[in-house]
């Protein structure tokens, strides 16, 4: 007697097919989606370059404070006074040589 191949169930097959159906998608999720690790390799690398942006726009305020208080009434420097008239103003001494 022969007997004949039994087929797997129609549940069981349907059972698989969704467990790897949602597998796959959690999987892609974890790679691709909103908190995946794509993304997150992006926010780490945007928070390297904003930063750096940070630390030099720091180091530009502290500049322009020293340059501020350097011109300020109750601290006077007449070198950096001088350079910037003659830079607005284009002014020149009498003894200077200008080159162009």
């Amino acid at each position: 007697m022969a007997q004949a191949l039994k087929r797997p169930a129609l549940g069981v097959v349907l059972y698989f097919a969704l467990t790897f159906g949602m597998g796959f998608y959690f999987t892609f999720a974890a790679v691709q989606g909103d908190f995946g690790v794509f993304r997150r390799v992006q926010a780490l690398s945007e928070k390297e370059t904003l930063t750096a942006e940070r630390d030099r726009l720091r180091q530009e305020v502290r500049r322009m404070k020293n340059l501020t208080l350097r011109l300020s009434d109750s601290y006077l420097d007449l070198d950096l006074l001088d350079e910037r008239a003659r830079d607005v103003l284009g002014l020149i001494r009498s003894d200077e040589i200008v080159i162009r």
